[in-house]
């Protein structure tokens, strides 16, 4: 196998691998497979296709699409012909994907469905440059179809297959591979330039912390557009594992159990909601299985608390972890599935009561940190060495330090190019020797291990200049069932307070055992029995907090914050500008008389 140096030399390993199931997708309710073989007769037609509709070196190539095989196919085609891929999350409405196929400048676009496909026709009346928009699922109407492209790539291939080689040997480590919008909490979004050496060298380095082999099957469900899912992909490319493609995040419980997969990735919001089913399935149960579950959690954590010092538990505490292993822990553990390794979670802070609930359990959660900017990867937990309520241990290869006001900077071959044509934020994000600022707190422990504290542009600094961190309250108020989104608010004001998105599952459940039975939510979060519910998981956060800590008041809200309503990125971190806005009245309210 050739050591890669480019994203090409992954796709010429792949050629030559001879594996009959590369990917996995589901069909009219059946699990397809394309083999090694079929997946580079792709690439290689799409390739050819690309260089007769013109797209220059280094043009760019939109991609709207959920995860499916033709996601790589055109991936790995841009690569080898030397164009440039330009993702746009499937969650993102025709504005923003507009935005985005202007600044880059595409001139030739795909997307899965008609739905996706209206998008990008919708852009090409401002934006004159997109010439093509092809789509996956062509039904008529509008694009054109991306069968009839494959089939014209196909005869153009066969007619010059030199032309492939040539210009996939001609790729370097230096060439641009990407550009990523960062969908940002603040502000407009920035591309992030990534070259395929940016990739590779992370690639590499990960592998080297993360044990799988090609015998393994890993569940896709992250989107692609995601850098953190792009990247782990490339990961099992190298590694030669086989990809399954969920259907959706709604199938997720149903595709695990038909997959059954060694290993996944995904952000903390996906755990989350796992957690949430598991606590309301303990909850239904009765007294004693809830204290059975208790028991067998506490003994969990208490075996766990030996590893992560490298000790193993004797006498009684081993006995009574072999019973609840059987009893409780493998019943659990059953809905990921009987070859289960392991998981990874990124994109957003994993809270360390969540991470040892999953460890408890047998479920090894191996945290990692990165940015889009930084290909993304800068550190994470392996089997090897893990510290749980960290990020890991700095990747190899990979330079971090800790400026003077507690920001976390990194160097090194996985940092980005810089922002597509706006070099002042590039000049901003990446200083003169090299180092690029994250914008994360965070600190280094005595072992080498990263832990992020808080987001230096999140902090909030209230009306007395007291700065309060809020992720932590944040996940503190999350550990509660009753609890789905709380955002806290306090910038520039004199106290904390807190929007809170209700479990609304959960209080309907309450209230239909309390007599509030079909009360329409917007009258139920009205409830004095309800918000005494709220008050006390407030209240117990308070308890003992410094002043500036407090949360004086809330106000429950009766919708989640969604991707769709603006208030989410794409990997579900909040936008707090546009909470303010959107709830502006709301929380002036809150605010009233001070």
């Amino acid at each position: 196998m050739t050591t890669p140096r480019t994203l090409v030399d992954f796709f010429r390993n792949l050629e030559t691998l001879g594996k009959p199931d590369l990917l996995l997708h589901k069909k009219d309710g059946k699990w397809l497979p394309v083999s090694s073989a079929a997946f580079a007769a792709d690439v290689k037609a799409v390739a050819a296709a690309l260089g007769s509709l013109s797209v220059p070196d280094g043009g760019a190539v939109v991609l709207l699409s959920e995860n499916r095989p033709e996601w790589p196919t055109i991936d790995f085609a841009c690569q080898c012909q030397g164009a440039v891929l330009v993702p746009i999350f499937p969650t993102m409405v025709a504005d923003q994907a507009e935005y985005i196929v202007r600044d880059c400048g595409a001139t030739v676009a795909f997307a899965s469905t008609p739905e996706q496909a209206a998008k990008l026709l919708k852009a090409q009346a401002t934006c004159p440059k997109l010439k093509h928009v092809f789509v996956f699922d062509h039904a008529g109407g509008g694009g054109k179809p991306f069968a009839k492209l494959l089939e014209e790539g196909r005869r153009a291939h066969e007619a010059s297959p030199a032309t492939f080689d040539e210009r996939a040997a001609a790729r370097q480590p230096s060439d641009l591979a990407t550009i990523i919008y960062t969908s940002g909490t603040t502000g407009e979004p920035k591309g992030a330039m990534l070259t395929q050496g940016n990739f590779v060298s992370n690639v590499l380095s990960g592998c080297t912390i993360l044990p799988f082999d090609g015998s393994a099957v890993a569940l896709s469900f992250l989107p692609l557009s995601h850098v953190f899912e792009r990247l782990v992909e490339y990961c099992y490319y190298h590694r030669g594992a086989t990809i399954a493609f969920a259907e959706s995040i709604d199938k997720l419980r149903e595709n695990l159990v038909e997959v059954n997969p060694h290993l996944f990735v995904s952000v903390p919001r996906v755990y989350e909601k796992v957690y949430a089913r598991v606590m309301d399935r303990v909850e239904a149960g009765s007294p004693a299985r809830k204290k059975l579950f208790a028991s067998a959690i506490a003994v969990g954590k208490e075996v766990l608390a030996l590893r992560a010092e490298k000790r193993t538990p004797g006498g009684a505490l081993a006995l009574q972890h072999f019973l609840y292993e059987r009893l409780v822990f493998r019943k659990v553990r059953e809905a990921l599935g009987s070859r289960f390794r392991f998981a990874v979670s990124g994109g957003a802070p994993l809270s360390r009561d969540l991470a040892e609930f999953f460890w408890a359990i047998g479920v090894e959660i191996y945290e990692g940190y990165g940015l889009t900017e930084t290909s993304p990867v800068i550190s994470v937990n392996g089997p090897a060495a893990w510290r749980l309520g960290t990020v890991g241990r700095i990747l190899p290869g990979v330079e971090c330090r800790i400026a003077p006001d507690g920001e976390i900077l990194t160097r090194g071959p996985h940092v980005m190019k810089g922002y597509h044509g706006k070099p002042e934020a590039t000049a901003e994000a990446i200083d003169p020797e090299g180092w690029f600022h994250t914008g994360d707190i965070g600190i280094i422990d005595g072992d080498g291990f990263l832990k992020i504290t808080d987001r230096k542009k999140e902090i909030i600094v209230n009306s007395n200049g007291k700065n309060i961190a809020p992720a932590p309250i944040e996940n503190a108020l999350k550990a509660d069932p009753f609890v789905s989104q709380p955002v806290v608010i306090g910038d520039r004001r004199k106290f904390l307070s807190c929007l809170i998105v209700p479990n609304l599952e959960k209080l309907r459940e309450w209230a239909g055992k309390n007599g509030l039975s079909g009360l329409p939510d917007e009258d139920l979060l009205k409830d004095t029995r309800v918000l005494q519910i709220y008050q006390g998981i407030v209240d117990r956060w308070n308890m003992g907090k410094p002043h500036e800590q407090v949360i004086n008041a809330f106000k429950l809200l009766p919708a989640e914050l969604t991707i769709e309503g603006g208030e989410l990125t794409p990997t579900l971190k909040v936008k707090r500008r546009i909470v303010d806005q959107k709830y502006k009245s709301v929380i002036d309210e809150l605010y009233k008389g001070d």
